[in-house]
């Protein structure tokens, strides 16, 4: 058993300062701190994630190796979403990460990964406590995080300041995330950036740009921060159309769904063959085949193979989000099994995530399962933060689990 393990299987190893966090939390205003724990009690997890430097390796191999494939030529999208490359690059993707016995194992990417901010209110909150291990972050994170935006900005609207920023999301307010959505407001606007937490529906495009209207008039929209899952925007005309005629920066975008989220690209980048039809290297090869469960689009005809096999696999939807519609095939009935067959599925080798025991209020220990979510701008890896969570599938219902440091140590 190494460091890593040994820490993970004791929970009263090493527990957070949670008097530190209850200060970071206050700091953010005291009704900030009293939303946060009335209607999100389990947002924040009791002990830190312990991993490997081997670990956090494979998951940089495998990051950088997704890099290079979806940058060949040959790959591209063709979702018809729109015809070029914006060139805002994306914030916040996100690639979620079981560990195990067998390695690091890439589940899924996301282009609007959620946490980010949460997750550096965290980390910074227990800088001077004395928990074993590094954490994985940049320095400065908050800086790292506003020279991001600001380069959104910079690639498609020039040298002239960022001074207004959307934050875009259905009904926001009832978000779960919508204390995240808080935090980047405050973030933003001491660096002098004003900020609007907006649904869609108050967004009109026209001639001159995207306008946010309000009862005391409107104002012009700089760059919209897209925390919708609407990948295509095809529910929100005004955003689609002001974002396709270049009126506004959008980040992330469509077109970054579709060259990495749409889960059909895991299929692509476990096909060895037919990556190296499109030029990829081996060694990124096999990197990708060690690094990601093995992954195929379901298809009527393999009806009969996917059932026998079902126990070994797990169904996602193409388009899906916050596990909504994922399946663990080995609890499939034949009705939703018959479903996922005639809907849009990809059916992915189960990759069993890690565990970690937490003693919630001091009593017996309970073994929670994790992901491990890198926080990616431009290929770099800006921060690597852990959800811990019991059931099927992430959630932050869990007593003792939530957002998770995560630490590496030898």
């Amino acid at each position: 058993m190494n460091e890593a393990e040994r820490l993970n299987a004791d929970c009263h190893a090493a527990r957070l300062n949670q008097a530190a966090l209850r200060q970071a939390m206050q700091a953010q205003g005291d009704a900030w701190h009293s939303f946060v724990t009335e209607r999100s009690p389990h947002l924040f997890a009791d002990v830190p994630l312990f991993i490997t430097s081997a670990q956090l390796q494979q998951m940089h191999a495998v990051i950088a190796a997704v890099g290079r494939v979806v940058k060949l030529p040959e790959w591209k999208d063709t979702g018809a979403f729109f015809h070029s490359q914006p060139p805002a690059l994306g914030v916040f993707f996100g690639y979620d990460f079981h560990l195990n016995e067998q390695g690091a194992h890439l589940i899924e990417i996301n282009t609007n990964a959620g946490g980010a901010f949460l997750n550096a209110l965290l980390l910074d909150s227990q800088r001077d406590t004395d928990l074993p291990g590094k954490a994985v972050a940049v320095e400065n994170l908050e800086q790292a995080f506003l020279d991001m935006f600001r380069n959104e900005w910079r690639l498609e609207g020039g040298d002239a300041p960022l001074k207004i920023i959307a934050i875009v999301d259905e009904q926001p307010e009832r978000q779960y995330l919508y204390p995240e959505f808080l935090l980047a407001k405050n973030l933003f606007e001491r660096a002098g950036i004003a900020v609007h937490i907006v649904d869609p529906a108050a967004l009109q495009k026209r001639d001159g740009g995207l306008y946010l209207y309000f009862s005391g008039g409107d104002q012009k929209i700089d760059l919209v921060y897209n925390r919708l899952t609407d990948f295509s925007l095809q529910q929100h005309p005004a955003l689609r159309q002001a974002y396709l005629s270049g009126q506004v920066v959008l980040t992330p975008h469509p077109y970054n769904y579709a060259q990495y989220a749409d889960k059909r690209n895991l299929a692509r980048l476990t096909d060895a063959q037919g990556l190296r039809a499109l030029g990829a290297d081996e060694a990124d090869i096999a990197t990708l085949h060690a690094g990601i469960p093995h992954t195929i689009v379901v298809r009527p005809d393999m009806e009969a193979m996917l059932w026998a096999e079902r126990k070994s696999l797990f169904f996602k939807p193409n388009s899906g989000h916050a596990s909504k519609g994922a399946y663990r095939g080995a609890n499939l009935t034949k009705r939703v099994f018959g479903e996922i067959m005639h809907g849009d599925y990809v059916a992915q080798k189960l990759a069993p995530p890690g565990e970690r025991a937490v003693c919630v209020n001091d009593a017996e220990a309970v073994l929670l399962k994790y992901d491990v979510r890198c926080y990616v701008y431009d290929g770099q890896v800006q921060l690597v933060a852990a959800r811990l969570y019991q059931g099927q599938t992430t959630n932050f219902r869990t007593p003792g689990g939530g957002f998770a440091l995560v630490r590496v140590v030898e």
